[in-house]
């Protein structure tokens, strides 16, 4: 299968698909959320893929977020069913019966940290960098950081990374749970092939229902909520504001 965004490879089982835009940081534009959702279809159908690992191309990042340029296109009512297809591609990431694993190479921010939660597990190198710093924008994470990160680091600091937009080092989210491992960045993707060679040596059918249990212990209707809400900041002045001061590389004004 050929893309155009990502670029995919399978070695020993594992599936390697890599988010291939390093002149723009990896930014998610709806190309890449396509091919992405094609990427995982493949992974759900081959069974010679055993299990995947998503990174990002080049030194500086993972997904450095959405392409806020293309959010110039998209109408005022359609925030809420960009947020759903973000959240629907990212639920095939996340109850996929095989592990998913994000080796995070630099900035995830915004939609490149949500895609990073939506892996069952994650690792990162020293130079990453997390955050949700939709608020910068006058908008709120769409694609399930709401309620993801909160899962993975509890109410008060998730409550106070999404309203301040602050960045978090590889050793903070080490600390906070948000990340597993914190390796040097050419022991990165090896690291993560260590961990998934000890998984695939497991029962296949207790690895899918390991990840079916633990994640029905979190509630949709949190992500519904989210959608609806991100809907209504999507049409808002500061939206506009907020898109408007990015693009021409100024400080909005709320």
């Amino acid at each position: 299968m050929e893309f155009s965004t990502i670029i995919t490879s399978l070695e020993n089982n594992i599936f390697t698909v890599i988010i291939n835009r390093p002149d723009k940081l990896n930014a998610l534009n709806q190309t890449v959320l396509d091919e992405l959702n094609e990427a995982m279809d493949l992974v759900y159908q081959d069974e010679k893929i055993k299990a995947v690992i998503i990174t990002g191309a080049g030194e500086k990042a993972f997904v450095a977020g959405a392409d806020i340029a293309e959010f110039a296109s998209v109408k005022d009512d359609e925030g809420e069913s960009l947020s759903k297809k973000g959240q629907n591609i990212f639920f095939k990431i996340e109850n996929c019966p095989k592990p998913v694993v994000a080796a995070v190479n630099g900035f995830a921010l915004g939609g490149g940290c949500e895609l990073a939660m939506s892996c069952h597990f994650r690792l990162a190198g020293t130079n990453a960098k997390f955050g949700q710093p939709e608020v910068n924008l006058g908008l709120i994470p769409g694609y399930g950081g709401t309620q993801r990160l909160t899962m993975l680091i509890g109410k008060g600091k998730s409550m106070e990374l999404m309203m301040t937009g602050n960045m978090i080092g590889a050793d903070e989210a080490k600390t906070l749970g948000l990340v597993n491992y914190v390796e040097a960045s050419e022991n990165l993707i090896p690291k993560t092939k260590e961990i998934l060679k000890i998984i695939l040596s497991k029962s296949p059918v207790a690895v899918s229902k390991i990840i079916g249990a633990v994640n029905f212990y979190f509630n949709k209707k949190g992500f519904d909520e989210e959608a609806k809400l991100f809907g209504e900041v999507f049409s808002s002045d500061d939206k506009k504001e907020g898109t408007a001061a990015f693009l021409e590389k100024r400080k909005p004004v709320f």
